[in-house]
């Protein structure tokens, strides 16, 4: 990062140089189809194995969810709630302000995804994106910026919109805004 100055001061958003792009015309009809309650259905049983089979081959630079879609996909890495092992999921992020955010919609389901109850237990985690990976530190968003981070994700990505909409009051979608933490040896300064 930058030089003297402190990891937690960086950006995190700039640090990973994680952005969205608008998309092609065959990408932005593949967002619309992947928010519909049948290509979430599909996505939802298929994606993370095909986005670990892609990002194996491509060595961490894309997912199968990046290459069809244009989004960019970063790598959220957790340690289990249960196990305390170390676990890694692909995630569609949103910028805020400094920071990132992450919506626990899975896909419209009626559950809540793994990886934001192992958020809940143990907020230090790691996130990469292209050739880079820090350490971060996860917080529940505050109901204000939860639904800040829906209008900004929804911009880009209108199946956060439909998730939404299909969880309806059935269950808490769980928000969180990640902050750059120090790493250890920054620490240790």
């Amino acid at each position: 990062m930058r030089e003297g100055v402190p990891m937690s001061d960086v950006s995190l958003t700039t640090a990973l140089g994680y952005a969205h792009s608008p998309g092609n015309l065959v990408q932005r009809g593949l967002r619309r189809l992947a928010g519909s309650r049948h290509g979430a259905a599909a996505l939802s049983r298929t994606l993370r194995h095909a986005d670990g089979l892609v990002s194996r081959r491509t060595e961490g630079r894309h997912s199968a969810a990046s290459l069809a879609t244009g989004l960019s996909v970063l790598t959220l890495t957790t340690t289990g709630r249960r196990s305390g092992a170390r676990r890694t999921s692909h995630l569609i992020a949103t910028p805020f302000g400094d920071d990132l955010a992450l919506l626990g919609t899975n896909f419209g389901q009626s559950t809540t995804p793994a990886w934001a109850l192992n958020l809940e237990a143990h907020p230090e985690c790691t996130v990469a994106y292209g050739d880079r990976e820090l350490p971060a530190l996860a917080r529940a968003a505050t109901p204000v910026e939860a639904d800040e981070v829906f209008d900004l994700a929804s911009r880009f990505y209108v199946g956060y919109a439909h998730y939404r909409k299909r969880i309806g009051d059935s269950r808490r979608i769980r928000v969180f805004v990640l902050s750059s933490r120090p790493h250890s040896s920054d620490a240790a300064q």
